[in-house]
């Protein structure tokens, strides 16, 4: 692909808007004509000769009546939304890899060089306990080990990813299947702010476009696309996360699963995924084994080196002996508070007071009706 001139990143916007351009046509006019301005100006016949479908060339020369390129631009600006063409510099250079990478990407935030060490996170909208405590668990320890954590904003494991980078202090990137000034689902706004502010919302979709049915299948080939790897954490078997596996395998990029109960229709993709082939994963130890990044710092390595050096006299908070037979029967996995309250003796008041005080302190974290997890390096040390 030829280097872009910054003057021309207003036309490539606007035929950005040409329906059924794509991206293997758009390589055959910006192979004839050399720049967009000079596909923009060209005669109907011109665009024929360099290979494009009468229908096609006719949809080009007709847009030109009615999409203004300094409009385009000014209209990103107002949306506080850059575009970046894939002839230019800050385009994700994974992203070029793939079969069919977007012509112009449109970002809020910044993706930065950092972020090509990413990997994807994606499942159900309607997450089991079990799921969301695994992909918040596995997410944050990915995004702690100084990875950028890609997904796509949907409710469900896509949100708790997110949440979980942005948490743990991290980048992550949410690739989503609208125009960047509209917010899908709404009950994500304060997300995607979030995310904006500290990583980037992506899509290849001009602004006010509104997603449908077919755009996340396309979508999801960029969130695999812009990634190491893909972590499916729950889905079952009509789950849109198919697609993204799918992409990722015809990207060839790793696909990783976390195993699921075999009674659960949740985790009936990624168990059969798991008997096909893909990485069976526990911890976030075995995604970067595979990707060959065990070597990278982990960021709560750092983080401890640096307490280490800056306060050697910092002690882990004082537990009472209730405190600490509650927070000694929790571990990674949820646990119930029925079950809670028989193995530590507590009355069900009690250890629903300890608990409500120690969710608050961000020792233990509640998945979902009334199932409990400890929060992986977050809280005291608990000795026997």
């Amino acid at each position: 692909m030829q280097q872009t001139r910054s003057e021309d990143l207003k036309y490539w916007i606007a035929l950005n808007r040409t329906r059924l351009l794509g991206a293997v046509r758009t390589r055959r006019l910006e192979a004839r004509f050399g720049s967009a301005e000079q596909i923009w100006r060209a005669s109907l016949s011109d665009i024929k000769a360099a290979g494009i479908k009468d229908r096609v060339a006719r949809n080009l020369v007709e847009a030109r009546a009615m999409i203004c390129p300094d409009d385009e631009m000014a209209s990103l600006e107002r949306a506080g939304v850059t575009a970046v063409h894939w002839g230019q510099y800050g385009y994700p250079p994974r992203l070029k890899e793939i079969p069919d990478p977007p012509p112009v990407l449109y970002i809020k935030g910044q993706v930065l060089p950092e972020d090509e060490l990413s990997v994807a996170m994606v499942g159900t909208r309607n997450p089991t306990g079990y799921g969301r405590a695994a992909s918040a668990h596995l997410a944050g320890e990915l995004a702690s080990s100084g990875l950028t954590v890609v997904s796509g904003l949907a409710l469900g494991i896509d949100g708790i990813a997110h949440k979980a980078a942005l948490d743990a202090g991290q980048r992550t990137i949410a690739v989503v299947a609208n125009g960047l000034d509209i917010v899908y689902p709404r009950e994500h706004s304060s997300v995607a702010r979030r995310i904006s502010e500290s990583g980037a919302v992506v899509s290849e979709v001009p602004l006010g476009i509104r997603p449908d049915s077919r755009s996340f299948p396309r979508r999801n080939r960029l969130i695999s696309g812009m990634s190491l790897g893909t972590v499916v954490v729950e889905a079952g078997e009509t789950s849109g996360a198919r697609w993204t596996v799918h992409h990722a395998l015809e990207q060839d990029r790793e696909v990783f699963c976390v195993p699921g109960s075999i009674f659960s229709p949740a985790s009936r993709l990624t168990n059969r995924l798991i008997k096909e082939g893909a990485k069976l994963v526990e911890n976030s130890t075995d995604i970067l084994e595979e990707l060959n990044l065990a070597s990278v710092p982990r960021q709560s390595e750092m983080d401890l080196a640096t307490a280490t050096t800056d306060s050697p006299a910092a002690e882990s908070p004082a537990l009472d002996p209730a405190e600490s037979r509650l927070l000694s029967a929790l571990s990674g996995d949820p646990v119930h508070i029925d079950d809670i309250v028989r193995s530590t003796g507590l009355a069900t008041s009690e250890a629903s007071s300890m608990l409500t005080m120690m969710e608050l302190k961000g020792w233990i974290s509640q998945v979902g009706c009334m199932h409990y997890v400890r929060t992986g390096s977050h809280g005291p040390v608990v000795t026997a």
